[in-house]
């Protein structure tokens, strides 16, 4: 069998910089444990799998899909940095004709567009609530060690944890910031925590970013995630309220780095730009 795939670099104009995805296009229904072999050979912290819905589909004229992600370790219900890279392969690799793709998800259905150079995700937006520090203070210690804790939020939804850093601190500090994120399996004791953000603000002025962060999820196989569109599902919500801003620049703070423009909708969603660069091709044969 021999199923195309790509590798895309998400969120950054530059090839090696960004957040690494695969991008397997499905002719027909894969068997199930195949999806997940395949992810564990690609090591990347996503594989996503683009299937056809209908037999007559076609990767170049049909607007509406299918598309899973998986990391090395399972499957997960969303992926921002995946699905950009999807539909990075759709139009550009694909030439596919139409101006708005459509993927049917665990998420629901998510919209991609093209507007310019960039690629614009449309995600659903995730509330944060105030979380109670007690529960979840040997995790964050495991994360910042003594630093200054300014806010502490949770969301249901995706089961993140957004840990926001004081104000008097730049974003150098962030970047230097030594995580071992193996720590956290340990030392996270509610069971309910899968993911941590960790995150601060940015520049007030108005130009440059208006925040900053960094991801991890050991709990997904992932110990950091370069750039990642589903903390910024979260990140959006938070910081828009923060700052009483609905359009924002993000810029994630790991080795690699990418940059996100962020549009917060009145519908409860969100609209989340940034670019690729399509660094492989090729087929895998088993």
């Amino acid at each position: 069998m021999q199923i195309p795939i790509f590798t895309v670099d998400a969120f950054t104009h530059r090839p090696f910089s960004g957040n690494p995805a695969a991008v397997c296009l499905l002719e027909n229904d894969l068997d199930e444990d195949l999806h997940q072999k395949i992810a564990t050979e690609m090591n990347l912290s996503e594989t996503a799998f683009i299937r056809k819905l209908k037999p007559g589909d076609d990767f170049t004229k049909s607007s509406c899909f299918g598309l899973r992600w998986f990391t090395p370790a399972n499957e997960v219900p969303l992926c921002g940095h995946a699905t950009l890279a999807s539909a990075a392969v759709l139009f550009h690799v694909q030439k596919n004709t139409n101006s708005v793709l459509t993927f049917v998800t665990l998420s629901g259905e998510l919209k991609a567009r093209q507007v310019k150079d960039h690629i614009v995700l449309d995600l659903p937006l995730y509330t944060a609530y105030p979380q109670e520090l007690k529960e979840v203070e040997e995790l964050i210690k495991a994360a910042v060690g003594d630093m200054i804790v300014q806010d502490v939020r949770y969301s249901p939804d995706t089961k993140k944890l957004l840990v926001r850093l004081s104000d008097t601190y730049e974003r150098s500090v962030l970047e230097e910031l030594e995580v071992s994120a193996q720590r956290f399996l340990s030392a996270e004791k509610t069971g309910k925590v899968k993911g941590l953000i960790l995150t601060v603000k940015g520049n007030s002025s108005g130009k440059g970013h208006d925040f900053y962060s960094r991801y991890f999820a050991p709990w997904y196989g992932v110990l950091e995630d370069p750039v990642t569109g589903s903390a910024h599902a979260v990140l959006s919500c938070y910081w828009s309220e923060q700052l009483g801003k609905k359009e924002m620049l993000a810029f994630q703070c790991s080795r690699r780095g990418g940059e996100l423009k962020i549009s917060v909708r009145d519908d409860g969603r969100v609209d989340i730009a940034g670019q690729t660069a399509v660094v492989l091709k090729g087929n895998l044969t088993f």
